[in-house]
């Protein structure tokens, strides 16, 4: 016979005892860690303090990965798994974005950003800024939210002005006179690529891919080959961040444009740089370009 000390009962055998644990108030049995609990209170605190269990005590469910679980948490229960701490509903949560600094956060669209300078971009973008930067060039007729925007139109060689990247470079040379936003050295380099157009032919398969020929980079098709060498990948860093603590290096204006307008390194704090670098866009906005 087996004895069940708990409930002092004896039972016929081991599988009546089994059935007897499995169902009695007495018996509060963790079936993974082989544990019986006197209370039910015992064996749910044991769910909820073991790394072996990913259990939701609000739900009284279990899940086979604490990502499963934090993901429940979130759809379920308000929950911030930045901090660890739930919510009663999804305006304390909400508020909980809103107000703390550790959460890059736009309260309008209710989303999360992994870092400040996306949520920049974000609160930059056309959902929340209007169209107000106009394109210059001529029989274009098109506007963005930002000169970052406007720069990236023209180098991209879709402005229906005939812009391309190198009218850019060549029209920042001509008119950056103080060398605020270049480097004099490099545009010396920059200089002589105006000219220069690298285009790849079937020629470039080596049996794997289509190779680059300046950095042996690998593609999948001719067209993205080209497509990396129309890029400014193999053009010298001529644009420098203005900041004397920071002097990041570009390869294009639009790269150094949105480097300013994030505030990485608060550039824009200083009036003297904004009014250089706007002078130089506003020059280009001023009148209707002929590109050449």
């Amino acid at each position: 016979m087996a004895y069940c000390d708990r409930c002092e009962r004896y039972f016929n055998g081991y599988h009546s005892l089994h059935q007897h644990e499995q169902n009695s108030a007495n018996h509060n049995i963790c079936n993974d860690c082989g544990t019986d609990f006197a209370t039910w209170t015992g064996l749910k605190e044991h769910y909820v303090q073991s790394a072996r269990h990913h259990y939701c005590q609000r739900c009284n469910r279990h899940f086979d990965h604490s990502d499963d679980l934090e993901t429940h948490y979130e759809d379920a229960h308000h929950y911030c798994a930045d901090c660890g701490r739930f919510f009663q509903n999804a305006h304390g949560l909400h508020e909980h974005y809103r107000q703390s600094e550790r959460h890059h956060y736009c309260a309008d669209c209710q989303r999360q950003f992994l870092s400040a300078s996306n949520l920049n971009a974000h609160l930059n973008s056309s959902t929340h800024r209007p169209k107000s930067v106009p394109c210059p060039g001529q029989g274009c007729g098109q506007s963005f939210v930002s000169a970052a925007a406007l720069i990236l139109h023209l180098e991209s060689g879709r402005c229906k002005s005939g812009a391309s990247r190198q009218f850019v470079n060549r029209y920042v040379r001509e008119h950056d006179t103080r060398n605020i936003i270049t480097d004099p050295a490099r545009m010396l380099t920059a200089g002589t690529q105006d000219a220069v157009s690298y285009i790849a032919t079937g020629a470039a398969w080596n049996g794997r891919a289509y190779e680059c020929y300046l950095c042996h980079a690998g593609f999948g098709t001719l067209a993205a080959l080209n497509q990396h060498l129309a890029s400014p990948r193999h053009e010298d860093e001529m644009y420098v961040c203005p900041l004397s603590t920071c002097r990041q290096r570009f390869r294009a204006l639009s790269a150094l444009w949105q480097h300013v307008e994030s505030e990485q390194c608060g550039v824009t704090k200083f009036r003297v740089v904004q009014n250089a670098m706007q002078e130089l866009v506003g020059s280009m906005q001023r009148g209707r370009l002929t590109y050449y």
